[in-house]
C-alpha cells in the first residue's frame, strides 16, 4: 500500500487540528439554529493556510517529503481523500433522522443542515480542508514541472491566480457565511465527499493536465489577457458577495458609494442596485470569468482537458440558479415576482 494513500486523511487531521487549536474569530453568521439564534464559527482560515503550507514546505526542504510526492502519488492521494469522503458521508448522513426524500437522496444531499461539535461547523471545516489541501495540490505539481522541466510562466501564473482564489476566499469567510452554501445546503454526500475529494482535485486539474509536460511557451498577451478575465471576474463575485453582505449586515449603507436601491413588501426587502441589480446571479458570472482566466491562463486554449473545471461551473451553477430561483419565490411569493420584473437576467446580462 503506498503511503499516500493516507496523505489525504493525514493531511486533513492536521489541518481540522489547526482550525480548532489556532486563535479565531468567533462569528455570528445568517444562518439561525433550533434556538432560534445565529449560528456562531470559528475563523482562522488564513492562519490554517500559511501554518499548513509552511509545514509542507518545511517538510520539503527537510528532505522528509517529496515536493512533488502529492503529484507523482496523485491518484493514490485522490484515492484516500475518496474513501474518507465516503467514510464522512455514511458517518454524518446515516445516524441521522430520514427527511423522507429516500436513501439516495439523503445520502447525496444530507439529513442534517448544519452539524456542529466541539465547537467546529461541518460546513466551514469542510471547505477550509478543501481549500488548504487544493493549495499543496497545486504547489505540488508546480514543483514537479520545475523538477521535470524547469521553469514555467503559464503554470507560475495559473498557480499564483489559484493561489489568489484560494488566500482571498479565505481572507472572507465571514462574507461566505451569507451565501447559497451556508444558508441552503445539507451536509451529505455532495458537500462532504465534495470538499474532501473532488474540490481538492478536481479543481486543480489544470494543473494535473500541464505539470508533465514541457512550457508550451504561450505569447505574453495570452498571460496578460488570462489575468485580465480571471481579476474581472473576480471584481464580479467578489463585489457582488461583498455587496450582499453589506446589505444584510447593515441594510442602509452604502456599498462603493452606491444607496442600495430595493423592491419591498413593507416586511422584506430585496436589493435590485450595483452588482445585484446587473443580474440575480452576477456573482455565478464572477465565478465563470476567474475559470476561464485559469484555464486561459495555462497557454494551451485549444487542450480540452484544463476546460473541464469552467464546464463543472456551469453544471454547478445554473441548476443552482434554478434551484435558488424556485426556493425564492416559495419563501418571497409576489415580492419574488416584483423582483424578477426588476432584475430580469439570471446570470448573464442580455443572454440569460
Amino acid at each position: 500500500m503506498t503511503p499516500y494513500l493516507l496523505a489525504a486523511p493525514l493531511a486533513y487531521a492536521g489541518i481540522l487540528a489547526l482550525h480548532r487549536l489556532l486563535p479565531a474569530r468567533h462569528v455570528a453568521g445568517y444562518v439561525r439554529g433550533a434556538d432560534g439564534e445565529p449560528l456562531r464559527y470559528r475563523l482562522n482560515g488564513p492562519a490554517v493556510l500559511l501554518a499548513t503550507v509552511s509545514a509542507w514546505a518545511g517538510a520539503c526542504r527537510a528532505g522528509w517529503l517529496a515536493w512533488d510526492g502529492l503529484y507523482v502519488h496523485g491518484w493514490a492521494s485522490f484515492a484516500g481523500a475518496c474513501a474518507l469522503g465516503l467514510a464522512y458521508t455514511a458517518a454524518v448522513v446515516l445516524p441521522a433522522p430520514p427527511t423522507g426524500r429516500g436513501l439516495a437522496a439523503d445520502l447525496f444531499l444530507g439529513r442534517i443542515p448544519d452539524p456542529q461539535a466541539a465547537g467546529i461547523d461541518a460546513k466551514m471545516a469542510l471547505y477550509l480542508i478543501g481549500a488548504v489541501m487544493l493549495a499543496l495540490n497545486l504547489g505540488s505539481a508546480l514543483a514537479h514541472h520545475v523538477l521535470a522541466f524547469g521553469p514555467s510562466r503559464e503554470l507560475a501564473l495559473y498557480t499564483a491566480l489559484f493561489g489568489f482564489f484560494v488566500c482571498e476566499y479565505l481572507v472572507f469567510e465571514r462574507v461566505h457565511l451569507y451565501t447559497y452554501d451556508f444558508v441552503a445546503e445539507w451536509v451529505g454526500f455532495k458537500l462532504g465527499w465534495g470538499c474532501l475529494a473532488f474540490y481538492p482535485y478536481f479543481y486543480a486539474v489544470g494543473a494535473w493536465a500541464e505539470a508533465g509536460r514541457p512550457a508550451p511557451g504561450a505569447p505574453l498577451w495570452s498571460a496578460i489577457l488570462a489575468a485580465a478575465c480571471f481579476f474581472a471576474g473576480w471584481g464580479l463575485s467578489r463585489g457582488a458577495n461583498l455587496q450582499k453582505y453589506r446589505f444584510k449586515t447593515r441594510p442602509t449603507a452604502p456599498f462603493l458609494g452606491i444607496a442600495p436601491d430595493v423592491v419591498t413588501d413593507g416586511r422584506r426587502s430585496l436589493l435590485v442596485s450595483g452588482f445585484w441589480g446587473v443580474s440575480r446571479h452576477v456573482n455565478y458570472l464572477g465565478e465563470l470569468g476567474m475559470a476561464v482566466g485559469l484555464t486561459l491562463a495555462l497557454g494551451r486554449p485549444s487542450d480540452p482537458l484544463p476546460w473541464l473545471y469552467p464546464l463543472y461551473y456551469v453544471a454547478l451553477l445554473v441548476p443552482r440558479q434554478w434551484d435558488d430561483d424556485r426556493r425564492c419565490a416559495e419563501k418571497y411569493g409576489p415580492l419574488w415576482d416584483a423582483y424578477r420584473a426588476r432584475v430580469r437576467w439570471r446570470i448573464v446580462p442580455g443572454l440569460y
